[in-house]
């Protein structure tokens, strides 16, 4: 048996509001509640069921007795009232196949369909999903601050971020620090300082598009040294979630090595290093996504997280 219902947060905040729908399991269970962040153009949706209709990690996280917290992100899936007109166009299903599922890789076989832009799970996936701000550097500031009004909210939590969903996290993290007990981020944007233009994403700042709080302060990233640090990741514990067959994993090593440099106790997981193979970028939605959920829940309970 469990709880569960919704809320809005900073429903009167330009920008738009932030949609959290909640569960908690009743009787003994974890004190320190999940929330889940979701990526790019996606929704909380993502975690609620997989696109061949099993359940998500939200549910599977309840089963195992953890508080979860999902939200969209301003102007995504419930919280689209916030949406600027300055967004790309919905992707289409050729840009979501590409991303989750092209059916070119032969490694990569937990997708669950066979690929491609006719795949019912792609044509699916893109149904739910949407363009994403051009001006990231506002929209990720904006994510940052309505996570935080969350945590000020529900007390110290352990943020999952998926993919461009992580930027919040390190935000929120770093400006925070009393509120995030662990971040595990899922192929988040990298490497850090990435520069790509063409997909309209700049990581000016390191981890963020965003100014994000380091010592000594700084006005601008040209301003950054070896010697900068993030004193809110200060020993954070932090989870760096690499797939085997994603195509964009390949920052995940390079994002974990500039946390430890920032100063967070950040590890590299790599899933096929845990015997976990054949996932995409969309682990979360794949057939094994309850064996990549094992692999981060070993993880967090290799930490002293209250229980």
């Amino acid at each position: 048996m469990s709880t569960r219902g919704f809320r809005w947060i900073g429903a009167s905040a330009p920008g738009g509001a932030m949609y959290v729908e909640w569960e908690k399991p009743e009787g003994l269970g974890s004190a320190t509640p999940i929330v889940l962040v979701h990526g790019g153009g996606g929704q909380g949706t993502d975690w609620l069921a997989t696109p061949d209709g099993r359940p998500g990690w939200a549910p599977l996280l309840v089963e195992l007795g953890w508080p979860v917290y999902v939200v969209d992100r301003p102007g995504y899936g419930r919280a689209a009232g916030g949406a600027g007109a300055d967004r790309t166009p919905a992707p289409p299903r050729e840009t979501t196949a590409g991303i989750f599922a092209s059916g070119a890789d032969p490694r990569h076989t937990q997708w669950p369909g066979p690929g491609g832009p006719d795949d019912p799970a792609v044509v699916q996936l893109t149904a739910s999903s949407a363009g994403i701000a051009l001006d990231q550097a506002a929209a990720q500031r904006h994510d940052g601050e309505q996570l935080v009004r969350l945590l000020e909210d529900i007390g110290p939590a352990v943020l999952v971020t998926h993919s461009l969903g992580a930027p919040a996290g390190w935000l929120a993290a770093a400006n925070r620090p009393d509120l995030v007990r662990a971040v595990v981020a899922i192929e988040p944007p990298g490497p850090p300082f990435l520069d790509a233009p063409q997909i309209g994403l700049s990581l000016g700042w390191g981890l963020t598009s965003a100014p994000l709080p380091y010592d000594p302060p700084v006005d601008s990233p040209q301003e950054l040294t070896a010697a900068s640090t993030l004193p809110g990741l200060k020993y954070l514990p932090v989870a760096v979630v690499e797939a085997e067959a994603s195509p964009l994993g390949g920052g995940a090593r390079a994002v974990a090595e500039y946390l430890r440099e920032v100063g967070a106790h950040a590890d590299h997981i790599r899933l096929v290093d845990h015997e976990v193979r054949g996932n995409g970028h969309g682990m979360v939605l794949e057939l094994n996504h309850h064996e990549v959920l094992d692999v981060v829940l070993t993880w967090l309970g290799s930490l002293d997280l209250p229980s």
